[in-house]
């Protein structure tokens, strides 16, 4: 990665299914692979499952400008729609910085 590209900033996002619901709620983290990859400011995102209902997404972002796009764009729309219906609680949205990383 380049100096312009170097990540600042970055979300985990807890999530847990909802009984039942846990493969609906992996199908949408693997369905969000591809809108992820079409956000500039996005410099990595990881869907990851801990347990079976607790899933989380973990992204990085080299401004806090591209943190904010991914935030009000697709991904958090679509999630923010389908959480009644697929989510036990509201997801648990942590901002951080990133004090150190390999890419």
């Amino acid at each position: 990665m380049g100096a312009n590209s170097r990540v600042t900033v970055g979300l985990f996002v807890r999530l847990v299914a909802k009984d039942g619901k846990e493969r609906a709620v992996e199908d949408f983290l693997r369905s969000g692979l591809e809108l992820a990859q079409a956000e500039a400011g996005t410099m990595q995102w990881y869907a990851v499952r801990f347990d079976q209902r607790t899933f989380a997404i973990f992204d990085t972002f080299a401004s806090e400008e591209g943190r904010q796009a991914h935030l009000g764009g697709r991904i958090a729309a679509a999630l923010m729609a389908k959480a009644a219906e697929l989510l036990a609680e509201p997801p648990r949205i942590e901002r951080h910085d990133i004090l150190a990383a390999k890419t």
